[in-house]
């Protein structure tokens, strides 16, 4: 069987107008939708009687449309792709080959030019090239470094006529890997605390505080600041409120999460003295602040020690300064788990796995395959058709010689009508 009109039963050909139903997915012949549907405006399915709109008919293929023969309509014209030619993108690199109509005075300029033209030494003594990471497949961009067009528009700029992926921030790269919690355990005067990190909502901050604990930067630091029903920050070496470095030495982003809140006791969060200022100290909640979100940073929780949190939080403060009467000091620091660890093992596993693929696709590209050995022709003689076997002609000459068997004769066969004896 054929494809073929339910309604007409003609048969479906490359030169049939044929439609479909949007709503109900039937198949029919433009005919039967115009006659029966479009006309007397009765646009109900022909098989099903279900009712749909002009605008659901959706035309499968029409024969009077050209618009379909119009090359410059096509996919890989409109694209702009082609097959790529080594030959084509070595040549690209010449930048004459983008001249493709010049008469022969301006050929002679060119050439005088390129052999007498040096650059401007003072520029290219102050230029200082940028300097170019290293980009492979995993902090490779989906977006260009934008050389190219910058060199096109500034006559200052290194030429460039290929476009490079840009290299993403080592840091991102190695965020994707981080997909665990951390912990880490402060041992104060009061008591132990121990806290819940989200590295894998808030990589940098959690990898800050971590990084800091490691070096132990908070040992021996005080709470200097507590307030009931409140909280109590720390985290400065000064101990005054105002100082504190970050482990990069300069102030990071805020990582604001909407499923990370001041909400409820022992919330962890980061200190700050405005937008994006964050730098070594932190806080802990009494109870909960909402209005404190998106102004600073959650980044971890009290999962253990709520009674040192309480005998913190007993200790009375000066109603002016807020700072604590009796010292509450971080002894020492433990940090359990680092998932940043993990992290940097699995992005140096995953570029070494890289470079060993590269390097293999290299020798199997160097490698040659063996040429297969031409036979040459036996040489038989000196001079003309030294290559002809004489001998072996002569034999072929006799053997297809002339044959001594005689041909059989055909008899001949009577065609007259004889007499009537047989009737």
């Amino acid at each position: 069987g054929k494809y073929h009109c339910p309604v007409l039963f003609t048969v479906f050909t490359n030169n049939s107008h044929i439609v479909a139903i949007k709503t109900t997915g039937n198949v029919f012949a433009y005919e039967a939708v115009e006659q029966l549907n479009i006309k007397p405006k009765s646009y109900k399915d022909l098989l099903t009687d279900e009712p749909f709109t002009r605008q659901d008919i959706v035309t499968l293929q029409d024969p009077t449309n050209l618009d379909k023969f119009n090359v410059s309509n096509f996919f890989h014209v409109k694209n702009n792709i082609k097959v790529i030619d080594p030959d084509e993108e070595k040549a690209k690199l010449d930048p004459s080959y983008y001249l493709k109509n010049t008469n022969t005075e301006t050929r002679e300029t060119l050439l005088e030019l390129y052999k007498e033209f040096k650059g401007d030494d003072i520029l290219a003594a102050t230029m200082k090239a940028p300097e170019k990471k290293k980009v492979d497949k995993l902090n490779a961009a989906h977006y260009s470094t934008g050389a190219v067009s910058a060199s096109f528009t500034s006559t200052a700029m290194v030429p460039e006529t290929t476009h490079e992926a840009a290299a993403i921030e080592e840091d991102v790269v190695r965020y994707q890997y981080v997909k665990k919690k951390g912990y880490v355990r402060l041992h104060t005067n009061k008591g132990d605390l121990n806290l819940e990190l989200h590295c894998d909502m808030t990589p940098r901050t959690c990898e800050n505080f971590i990084k800091l604990c490691k070096k132990n930067y908070y040992d021996g630091t005080i709470f200097h600041r507590s307030i009931r029903n409140f909280v109590i920050q720390g985290g400065d070496p000064t101990g005054t409120g105002t100082g504190g470095e970050s482990y990069w030495g300069k102030p990071f982003k805020d990582e604001f999460k909407p499923n990370l809140s001041h909400t409820g006791r022992g919330v962890l969060s980061m200190a700050n003295s405005g937008p994006n200022t964050n730098k070594s100290q932190f806080f802990i909640t009494f109870r909960s602040c909402a209005y404190l979100d998106k102004k600073h940073t959650v980044f971890g929780r009290v999962v253990g020690g709520f009674e040192t949190l309480t005998a913190m939080e007993n200790v009375e403060s000066d109603p002016k300064t807020d700072r604590p009467k009796e010292e509450i000091r971080i002894e020492t620091t433990t940090v359990f788990v680092d998932p940043y660890e993990e992290a940097d093992a699995q992005v140096a596993a995953e570029r070494e796995k890289f470079q060993q693929e590269e390097e293999a696709a290299k020798i199997k590209a160097e490698v040659v395959p063996p040429k297969k050995e031409v036979q040459t022709p036996k040489t038989y003689r000196q001079g003309i058709g030294k290559y002809i076997n004489m001998a072996a002609a002569k034999r072929s000459v006799e053997d297809d010689g002339p044959s001594t068997s005689t041909a059989v004769k055909k008899e001949k066969k009577s065609t007259g009508f004889g007499d009537f004896s047989s009737w």
